[in-house]
């Protein structure tokens, strides 16, 4: 063999000999370019920190990845043979990337000029994130003091998704460098199965998504759907389509389906007439009671499984019996109602989006089975097992469709004549919207179904020949009423107009405020950074909001404290004391010590504060593992605590120590600076403006202004607190600063000051 004796000289290094056959098998190459075309080893992945909230980076959680180029640092992306031309043959759509060029095409032009594989990696996990549908845009990539190294940083809601993408992203980019093979497909795949296995689904994520738009935090509280919308005291928690407004006896109830069939009868609701049976006998003996046709089904199941529409023999109604026994605990039999299966949402006592099932048949040709036949409709690319297609796929194997065929005397390996139709359901199905159509009358009784039940949320199945008709008049009926209903319908509709149902929801929990300055679901947040005196500053702040009415919460190095009792000793100034803390139902308000480390590690665990407080720029010799190197660097760490500030609140800075004093035009919000001396400059020339505020020490007093207007709160030695070691003079400037920028007024404040008991 010719191949092998002339890669046998490399053969000691068997990569570059497996590299010369999968060159030769993938196109034309001669045996001097083999054997000189070279084989890169892996970028090494150094570590991979996942930040769970606002960082150095951005607002929202991000993956940020270290990793060594080696000897790829001396091949950018135009020193690598082939390389730009087999990664866009595997990705296309990444000439969609800006990139800093700002334009369509611009990360390609970078590509051609010639980029290092760490900004490469960045762009290759976005598209992989957009080809598995998880949206992404955001990356960042920035060089270490030590030469090839990169940190590099991309955007994503899940951890675990963003590991996986990494992994995938990796691997990727080491087949274009190496002109490997790469299963594309397999790798969107598998991030995919990531996604669905992680991810929330479809009804909460809509409800949370509406609720971003508003700028309402969310936290996840478990692997599943229970999702906290909201901090502290003014949260509200959902899961799925439920909310902590839900019912559990009206829930109760919504399950029971004859109970419910009762109550909305006694209260006017047209309801079908029926019958709780416990055998295929009494099924039958009920059925001819009522009249034919009937309805078989269970009394608690949900998403129509187990029940069987429209029986009028014997033979049917007793085999639906068994089909809707081991879906629920109970079987009803009702009276059958001509019409079309409607779901209607109602979400505090409104319907807010209305859709109408379809039966589902299949057209024979006189040449295909009814098997392949099904097959066809289920390649329809509306249908899929996942909850993110709005039909579902179709299975013969079914025990309802089974009955259905039995009805009409064929199987899956029937040939249906040219021009017949069987059917295969009777109902579910329902995806086409008709909100537009509803009657009010319709709406009416719909509404009062589920002030009956007494749910906040509820889907509804009314059977109606047409939903802009009132009820009565078509002799239309409500069959059920069901808490937790799914929202896909409403969202993806194979047809008509997808309907804002997140919104509703949303704005069922947090109502819209036409108030200035009010946040939904939000609690005063004070954020306070840097090193100097920081846990007294944070309990004083706490302290002097206890005061003020609101029941507060502090997380600080020296522990947990709410309303003013140590609940936690240990340091809780780090995101989970925080996150804790932020999920606590009684906290009106919140005080949060935070770190540059905490920065740097997890990133914050709020979205926004409505004060934050920077105190210094102390910290840096123990940052040598995040690459801080000097203290010049640390206006990047801390500058987060600002960044995050409300628009209606106020970031506070200690005037004495210059980088501090700078963050101010970072701030969204109004700015308080606070100083050892009225004389300070960078204090005097903030004052100049009329509505500024700042606090500094005059002679022998402490002294709050607005503009040039100077107040005296109280004499240094006055202001000490009760009990306890003295504080440094400027921490205590700092807490009189974050106290008077959350609105607390001055005379409270002094007299708090003189009460507060401080032990460390």
């Amino acid at each position: 063999m010719v191949i092998p004796n002339a890669c046998t000289p490399l053969a000691a290094d068997s990569r570059l000999v497996h590299h010369c056959l999968l060159r030769l098998q993938n196109g034309p190459f001669s045996l001097s370019t083999l054997v000189t075309m070279p084989r890169f080893e892996d970028i090494r992945l150094l570590r991979a920190t996942y930040l769970r909230g606002p960082s150095i980076w951005t607002y929202r959680p991000a993956l940020e990845v270290w990793l060594a180029l080696g000897e790829l640092e001396q091949h950018p992306s135009n020193k690598v043979p082939g390389f730009n031309e087999r990664l866009t043959a595997w990705l296309p759509d990444l000439v969609e990337h800006h990139c800093g060029v700002g334009e369509r095409g611009g990360f390609i032009e970078r590509l051609r000029e010639g980029t290092w594989m760490g900004h490469v990696l960045e762009h290759v996990i976005i598209e992989l994130l957009n080809l598995s549908g998880l949206p992404a845009k955001f990356g960042q990539t920035r060089e270490t003091s030590t030469p090839g190294t990169y940190r590099m940083v991309f955007r994503c809601p899940e951890e675990a998704v963003a590991r996986v993408a990494l992994a995938q992203g990796h691997a990727l980019i080491m087949a274009a460098i190496n002109g490997d093979a790469f299963d594309l497909k397999r790798a969107i795949q598998t991030i995919k199965t990531t996604i669905d296995d992680n991810y929330l689904g479809p009804s909460t994520a809509c409800i949370v998504d509406a609720a971003q738009e508003r700028r309402i935090p969310q936290v996840r509280l478990n692997d599943g759907n229970l999702v906290q919308l909201g901090y502290g005291a003014a949260q509200r928690r959902i899961w799925t389509a439920e909310t902590d407004q839900t019912s559990a006896i009206a829930e109760g109830i919504a399950q029971d389906k004859d109970l419910t069939k009762r109550l909305l009868a006694a209260a006017g609701v047209p309801v079908p007439e029926g019958q709780i049976v416990a055998s295929a006998d009494e099924t039958w003996e009920a059925a001819q009671d009522i009249g034919l046709p009937v309805t078989v089904k269970p009394s608690d199941g949900n998403h129509a499984r187990g029940v069987t529409l429209e029986l009028y023999q014997e033979k049917n109604i007793r085999a639906a019996f068994p089909l809707a026994e081991k879906e629920g605990s109970e079987v009803i039999v009702e009276k059958f109602i001509e019409g079309t299966e409607h779901r209607l949402l109602v979400v505090g006592g409104k319907v807010v989006a209305a859709c109408r099932g379809e039966q589902v048949f299949v057209t024979g040709d006189g040449q295909r089975t009814l098997k392949a036949l099904v097959e066809e409709l289920n390649r329809d690319p509306r249908r899929g097992v996942e909850e993110e297609y709005p039909l579902e796929l179709l299975d013969l194997n079914l025990p309802n469709i089974q009955l259905e065929l039995a009805r009409q005397e064929v199987t899956a390996d029937t040939v249906p004549a040219a021009g017949r139709k069987v059917l295969l359901q009777r109902n579910g199905n329902m995806a086409i919207d008709c909100t537009d159509e509803l009657h009010p009358d319709v709406a009416y009784h719909a509404e009062l179904a589920v002030r009956v039940v007494g749910l906040d949320i509820a889907g509804l199945d009314m059977i109606l020949k047409d939903i802009s008709r009132p009820m009565r008049a078509q002799g239309g009926a409500i069959l059920e009423v069901n808490a937790g209903p799914g929202l896909l319908m409403h969202l993806k509709p194979s047809s008509g107009s997808p309907r804002p149902v997140g919104q509703a929801i949303v704005e069922h929990l947090f109502p819209s405020s036409s108030e200035k300055g009010s946040h939904a679901g939000r609690i005063p947040i004070v954020g306070v950074a840097g090193t100097r005196g920081n846990a007294f500053i944070a309990r004083l702040v706490g302290w002097l909001l206890q005061l003020s009415g609101k029941l507060t919460g502090i997380a600080s190095s020296e522990g947990m404290f709410i309303a003013g009792r140590q609940t936690q000793k240990t340091d809780t100034a780090h995101w989970a004391g925080a996150h804790r803390l932020l999920t606590n139902r009684l906290a009106e308000a919140a005080v949060v010590q935070t770190t540059a480390r905490s920065i740097l590690d997890e990133g914050l665990a709020y979205d926004r504060c409505q004060v934050g407080i920077v105190t210094d720029m102390d910290g840096w010799e123990q940052l040598a593992d995040h690459d801080i190197r000097g203290p010049q660097q640390m206006p990047r760490v801390l500058r987060t605590q600002i960044d995050v500030v409300l628009e209606g609140g106020a970031g506070v800075l200690n005037a004495d120590i210059a980088p501090v004093a700078e963050l101010a035009e970072l701030c969204d919000g109004e700015v308080l600076l606070y100083a050892l001396s009225a004389d300070n400059a960078t204090l005097t020339q903030h004052r100049a403006q009329p509505e500024a505020r700042a606090v500094f020490v005059r002679g022998e007093h402490i002294c709050l202004a607005t503009g040039a207007k100077e107040r005296v709160l109280g004499s240094l030695a006055a202001l000490r607190p009760a009990v306890g070691s003295t504080p440094d003079t400027t921490a205590l400037l700092a807490a009189i600063a974050g106290a008077w920028a959350l609105g607390i007024a001055p005379d409270l404040i002094a007299a708090g000051i003189k009460t507060f008991e401080y032990q460390h």
